[in-house]
């Protein structure tokens, strides 16, 4: 018959069938014969899709900013999408009447852009451009929670953010200024090392300072200690000496007392001997002159034969040479032999 056609949707696409404005079949995948005269048929994509997006806005601080971003979405639920958009076919079952499904992913994009244009307006350029984690969650929620997604009956599975981007002369500025904050900060590094490297020396210093006040101490203390010590010594050697010299001296004072002692028994016997010799002069001398009272009494003839019976023969010879010279005017003529002489010269020269 003529416009009588047969029509296969696949399992992602879900297939409303109208005829005088009622719905008699709906479902996934559905396949049938219609006639295209008196039928409609809606066929709604039910898998998932891509919509990349670009959007150009401006910051609190009237700054061009460039947000690049994709999402992911799919209709869950079709009817509800039917109801706001027009899917049907047209006549030969190719192509849709309407242009409403190519602007489905400009609608979910648009309900992206005003979610992320309040935000960005809200923020100064350098917090949107960190605030891309903060404005990815918000986008998220937003996505989730808007009515009009829930309207359409579309759920959004994914939203990533590839790029928030300035204009390339603010770029080139922020560039600038972030190299001379990262030259800055590099140089602050190089004065904080330097200053590090200085306090570190100075620590280094103070403890060696400290080290060397330490040995000084230390040293002083030896010094000082070694100082008792000798001064120690010094006193033991002094005592040593006192004492030495106390044994010297007692030892002096005994052998003095000794000596004394000694001297006084001398003394005393020097005084006996003086004694005993007095006493043997006296005695001598009482014999003396017992003698020479005695003598005195004798006669001159008699104690000459006395004395000459005592002389040996020289004395003799010089005697009588003697009374010879005294009588020398009254002598004639003297005589001496030889042999007399010469016993005279023999003992003289064995006495010499």
């Amino acid at each position: 018959m003529i416009g009588i056609r047969f029509f296969k949707a696949d399992a992602s696409t879900y297939v409303m069938k109208t005829r005088a404005g009622r719905v008699n079949k709906a479902g996934k995948g559905l396949s049938f014969f219609y006639n295209s005269r008196t039928v409609s048929i809606a066929a709604i994509p039910m898998n998932a899709q891509e919509a990349p997006f670009v959007f150009n806005m401006q910051t609190a601080d009237f700054q061009e900013v460039r947000v690049q971003g994709q999402l992911s979405f799919r209709v869950v639920d079709a009817p509800k999408t039917a109801e706001i958009l027009n899917f049907t076919l047209d006549r030969t079952g190719t192509g849709y009447v309407s242009d409403d499904p190519m602007k489905l992913n400009e609608r979910v994009i648009r309900v992206a852009q005003g979610i992320i244009q309040s935000r960005v307006q809200a923020r100064a350029l350098r917090e949107v451009l960190k605030d891309s984690q903060a404005m990815l969650q918000a986008l998220e929620v937003g996505l989730d929670e808007h009515k009009t997604l829930d309207a359409m009956g579309i759920e959004v599975l994914e939203v990533s953010l590839t790029a928030i981007k300035p204009n390339p002369e603010t770029a080139r500025a922020l560039e600038a200024e972030a190299r001379e904050s990262i030259l800055k900060e590099a140089d602050d590094a190089i004065y904080q090392r330097r200053i590090s490297s200085v306090e570190q020396e100075r620590s280094i210093k103070e403890a060696e300072l400290k080290t060397d006040y330490s040995v000084q101490q230390k040293e002083q203390e030896i010094a000082e200690q070694r100082i008792e010590n000798g001064r120690k010594l010094m006193r033991g050697e002094i005592e040593t000496r006192r004492e030495e010299q106390r044994a010297k001296i007692e030892s002096q004072k005994v052998t003095l007392t000794a000596d004394i002692e000694a001297e006084s028994e001398r003394q005393m016997l020097i005084e006996l001997r003086v004694q005993n010799r007095k006493q043997e002069s006296d005695a001598d001398a009482y014999g003396l002159k017992a003698q020479l009272e005695a003598i005195n009494t004798l006669p001159a003839e008699t104690l000459k034969t006395l004395v000459m019976g005592q002389l040996d023969s020289e004395q003799l010879i010089a005697l009588a040479m003697e009374n010879l010279s005294g009588n020398i005017s009254s002598i004639g003529e003297l005589n001496l032999s030889p042999d007399l002489l010469g016993q005279v010269f023999k003992k003289g020269m064995r006495q010499q």
